[in-house]
């Protein structure tokens, strides 16, 4: 992990001293921000095995998901906030099918079962499906304003109600999380105490921890700043959507630090505090990150709602409650459970690599095409002649 911080110097000559190709700033900026967030990462449970188990999950909730939300930000004030909710999406999907899936396959070697704590699952469950109703209510009630009966009087009309709808949302589910970890960390800790890492050698000095913290998070805005100003050019030239980019390479950039301790706890045979890691981060982008962003977004002067547009993005969400309850729910896991967790993820992510998101929906973006070589050529649903770029249409329009 540490000779990847090697990318972060060659990231900064390409930009600033070589002026080199998007794309090329966009790759090392990216291979640059994961060790970092495994530094941010070491940082915080180093101030947090001191500060005890309350103050530091309040910790974990603040910096667990600050390289992804730092990303987020840079890429908001770019002017592509359908790029941040694909990265929210995409966060989601991740942590709760690949993060886990991983942490429950590497964990398995040479174990026919692991078992875990069956009351603390079901806790996460529950916040899972928390987290369905949460992002699906914005869209259906998009979908509702656009019917005869219930239409606003203009599409400004509905897009203010979009936005109030999704600040009201944030707020709520800010407030839910915090409640969430005020049950769990102190009104019924001992309910829901987990086997928690024994931490190994001499704790870091507070300046050390401080210092990796603040130089961290400086060096990942840094980063974030060059990777969001190289996204559209570096789609262009990879033939793939910011969409797709959204969803699946800045998610797993920013949450790879957290499949990397998932794993490892899962190897060590600490596989409740795995799926502590991997669901409980899922819960916190879409119960934190994703209202924290909202609220953002207002402040920064480029608002963005809740309102996912995408069909797929729903029913990915709603897959990874379903699937993630049914592999959970016993209190034991196999292999296999593991690599269904991986298959899942992978269905998705080649749903969303041929999905084609309007330039509106998502700026820059172009339709991908097969290489001539296997003869396939795509056809719009009405039958139109072949078009190397039709414009899809909006299942709510």
């Amino acid at each position: 992990m540490n000779l990847l911080l090697a990318f972060i110097p060659i990231s900064l000559l390409l930009e600033y001293a070589f002026h080199a190709p998007p794309l090329w700033v966009f790759g090392a900026s990216t291979v640059a921000i994961i060790p970092l967030a495994d530094w941010l990462r070491k940082a915080t449970e180093q101030v947090a095995a001191r500060a005890g188990q309350t103050i530091g999950g309040l910790l974990n909730v603040t910096f667990g998901n600050l390289a992804e939300l730092i990303i987020a930000i840079f890429v908001l004030l770019a002017g592509n906030a359908a790029v941040v909710k694909a990265q929210i999406t995409g966060s989601i999907i991740g942590n709760g099918l690949l993060g886990l899936g991983l942490a429950i396959l590497i964990g398995s070697f040479g174990r026919s079962r692991q078992k875990f704590s069956g009351q603390n699952a079901g806790q996460l469950n529950s916040m899972l499906f928390l987290v369905v109703v949460a992002l699906l209510l914005p869209a259906l009630f998009d979908l509702t304003e656009r019917l005869p009966a219930f239409a606003a009087g203009s599409a400004a009309a509905r897009n203010n109600l979009d936005e109030y709808l999704s600040l009201g949302v944030a707020v709520v589910l800010i407030l839910v999380y915090g409640l969430n970890l005020v049950y769990t960390l102190v009104t019924h800790k001992d309910v829901f105490a987990l086997e928690e890492e024994e931490h190994q050698g001499q704790l870091w000095p507070v300046w050390k921890a401080a210092a990796v913290l603040l130089g961290a998070t400086a060096f990942i805005a840094l980063e974030s700043e060059m990777l969001s100003g190289a996204l559209d050019a570096s789609s262009a030239a990879l033939g793939l959507s910011p969409f797709f980019l959204g969803i699946i390479v800045l998610a797993v950039v920013g949450n790879f630090a957290e499949y990397i301790a998932g794993s490892y706890f899962a190897r060590q045979g600490k596989i409740g505090l795995a799926i502590n890691i991997a669901v409980g981060a899922t819960i916190q982008v879409a119960l934190f990150t994703a209202p924290l962003l909202v609220i953002i977004s207002y402040l920064i002067g480029k608002p963005m709602n809740l309102v996912f547009s995408s069909p797929l993005e729903l029913v990915a969400i709603v897959a990874v409650a379903l699937i993630v309850t049914t592999v959970t729910k016993d209190g034991e896991a196999t292999w296999f459970e593991g690599v269904m967790l991986i298959a899942v993820y992978l269905l998705l992510a080649l749903a969303f690599y041929f999905v084609t998101p309007s330039e509106t929906q998502s700026s820059g973006a172009h339709r991908k095409t097969l290489p001539a070589q296997m003869g396939v050529r795509v056809q719009d649903k009405a039958d139109t002649p072949f078009m190397p770029n039709p414009a899809p249409v909006s299942w709510l329009t």
